[in-house]
């Protein structure tokens, strides 16, 4: 017969090997994702297609952004940090593609897939991008803007940054479409806000200040358009034709009132989500596009509630 502590022994070691599976289960894919920031309400629709992401293919993520898009290096820190603990791949929207090379060769050589998110980089290193076709957006930007102003006149451009990808695309775009398709209209400045709202809001006043007659000024980002819509109220330029990008409360209360003539969206939450499935599904070697187009609307007081908008709006 066994004795009391053999019997116990045997019970005790048979528990043990019960909670083997869930105790020694294999963990999870993991899977950091580098915004350009956190403070803008664009990136919080951007974890949550990445958080649904996550959950449908079961994977590990976490997301993070500096601060401000203004702090490449706390970015940089970040995208160092994350690579210390040797993920399976990485989401990464570069605040300047050219600082962050070294590290992504370093993920490269690694063997980590790099998949550009919202910001692409100016390198081969990423094996896919999830973006809207900036250049593109900025051109129906500019294409608006021209049509509410009559074809002629002066405007302004308050860009987010001249060093991330979608900084570069959206000024290009809309100055390259103002000089190809609309000739008598004259872009008379284009100045940097970081993003920022409130130093946005100084940039705008400062723009209206010096350029009396202006009939528009184009917004880059969530930060840059309510800067502009900032220095209208507080300058009373009403008459001032605003166009941004993004969306956000106070970009959308904008448009209802009538103080923005409208903007264009992108899907922030499409892509998250793409970021992450594109990141599981190059970890198993499956062959991705060079871009991933995930779309781009312009909306205003006409279409705003209209359910194909409104799903890609954020608040």
């Amino acid at each position: 017969m066994l004795s009391r502590r053999t019997l116990l022994g045997t019970l005790g070691a048979l528990a043990l090997t019960a909670a083997l599976p869930s105790a020694f289960a294999a963990e999870q894919m993991y899977i950091p994702i580098i915004s350009k920031g956190f403070q803008h309400q664009f990136w919080q629709a951007v974890k949550a297609g990445a958080d649904q992401a996550a959950k449908e293919f079961n994977v590990r993520i976490t997301f993070e952004g500096p601060d401000s898009e203004a702090m490449v290096d706390r970015q940089i820190d970040m995208l160092s940090a994350a690579l210390a603990n040797k993920p399976a791949a990485i989401g990464f929207a570069a605040l300047d593609s050219q600082a962050a090379i070294p590290l992504l060769r370093q993920a490269k050589e690694a063997g980590i897939p790099v998949v550009a998110f919202d910001s692409g980089v100016d390198s081969d290193i990423p094996v896919t991008t999830a973006a809207t076709d900036n250049l593109a957006a900025a051109a129906r930007a500019a294409d608006k803007m021209a049509e509410l102003i009559g074809n002629k006149g002066q405007v302004a451009v308050v860009a987010h940054d001249q060093t991330s990808r979608t900084g570069i695309d959206r000024r290009d775009g809309f100055l390259n479409r103002m000089k190809e398709a609309h000739p008598d209209i004259e872009v008379v400045t284009v100045q940097y806000g970081q993003g920022d709202q409130l130093k946005s809001t100084e940039v705008a006043k400062a723009i209206l200040t010096a350029n009396p007659d202006l009939k528009g000024i184009f917004g880059t980002n969530e930060g840059s358009a309510i800067g502009v819509v900032n220095a209208v109220n507080e300058m009373n330029a009403k008459n001032l034709v605003v166009i941004g990008f993004d969306s956000g409360k106070a970009q959308t209360d904008a448009i209802r009132s009538g103080i923005e003539a409208g903007a264009i969206t992108q899907n922030p939450v499409g892509i998250g989500y793409e970021t992450v499935k594109a990141a599981v599904e190059a970890t198993q070697g499956k062959q991705l596009p060079k871009v991933i187009d995930t779309g781009f609307y312009y909306y205003d007081k006409s279409n705003i509630d209209d359910p194909k908008i409104a799903a890609v709006l954020y608040q």
